[in-house]
């Protein structure tokens, strides 16, 4: 969950009426959503002509700030300003509000596609088989079931495959047991869809 945007945080904001120009501020709200860097602060500190620790705090705060924004979906205007404080400056208020606005789109695409997902299947074979020789008579002449998912991994490891595949082998009973669990998975989407 994002963390609530404080008045200490408000009062930090108060810190970019030291900028130079729009486009400072402009490129200071940007940065920041990625989070505090040491270099950020730097450069925020010499553009502000503030100590670094102010600096700090002021990014941290425009941090919090847009993705407060972006958890709760804030898409207008009006949704923003109206988590300004009524003391809050006028102008300061309107140019932080139309500069997440501008960015909340670029900063929603970003955040969903580094989400963590599950793999997901993207192919499925299966055959039977039927072993035909083997060191133990119990397992001769016994069909099994081979089925082969491909599944594709939003988040592969470095230097691997995207899509691998995954091989199980299946005795008549542990089919039996899928399938019926299967078919309860089936039965409960459907009830769910229908509400």
């Amino acid at each position: 969950m994002a963390a609530s945007v404080s008045s200490e945080d408000f009062t930090n904001l108060q810190l970019l009426l030291k900028a130079p120009s729009k486009d400072a501020v402009r490129d200071v709200c940007v940065q920041s959503h990625r989070g505090c860097s040491r270099r950020l602060v730097e450069s925020t500190a010499a553009t502000l002509s503030v100590p670094a620790a102010q600096a700090a705090q002021l990014v941290q705060s425009l941090h919090v700030l847009s993705h407060h924004v972006l958890f709760y979906n804030l898409s207008s205007a009006e949704q923003i300003l109206a988590l300004f404080p009524e003391s809050f400056h006028s102008s300061l208020k309107n140019l932080i509000t139309k500069i997440l606005l501008e960015n909340s789109p670029t900063w929603r695409t970003e955040a969903l596609s580094n989400q963590i997902t599950l793999p997901q299947l993207k192919e499925l074979s299966w055959r039977v088989d039927l072993v035909t020789s083997s060191d133990s008579v119990s397992r001769m002449s016994v069909p099994t079931c081979l089925v082969q998912f491909k599944v594709e991994d939003p988040c592969p490891s470095a230097g691997g495959e995207s899509v691998s595949p995954v091989t199980v082998e299946l005795s008549r009973e542990s089919l039996d047991t899928i399938l019926d669990g299967l078919g309860r998975i089936r039965d409960q989407l459907s009830v769910v869809a229908g509400k």
